[in-house]
């Protein structure tokens, strides 16, 4: 049997701006969501469109690359790996999150470029 991996690809659109940080050792970050959606019918014929929101992580130069070309609405496919982890907020409440570390970013070419 093969080994299984931790791999997921994503193709969606970025739903706000992508917020970036540098940390105390410089490094960059950059975090953002895409939205990907499905759509299928059901068994009443009716089309039924659902949209999944996931939680990016881009660090170093792929950081870069996602303050520079990335905005808003931009259509983009992702492949990484998934993430969980936790943390407390403010209010020392524990919170889990999943994210999608980013390991490669593809910038399909835009209707109006073609």
């Amino acid at each position: 049997m093969n080994t299984l991996k931790n791999n997921v690809q994503l193709s969606g659109n970025v739903g706000k701006a992508p917020e970036i940080m540098i940390l105390s050792t410089g490094t960059k970050l950059a975090k953002f969501s895409i939205a990907t959606r499905e759509t299928f019918t059901r068994q009443n014929g009716e089309k039924t469109t659902v949209t999944q929101w996931h939680n990016v992580v881009a660090w170093g130069k792929l950081a870069e690359v996602v303050e520079k070309q990335v905005p808003k609405g931009r259509e983009i496919e992702i492949e990484g790996k998934l993430n969980s982890r936790s943390y407390e907020d403010k209010n020392g409440i524990k919170k889990y999150v999943t994210e999608v570390v980013c390991r490669e970013l593809i910038l399909p070419e835009k209707e109006a470029e073609k």
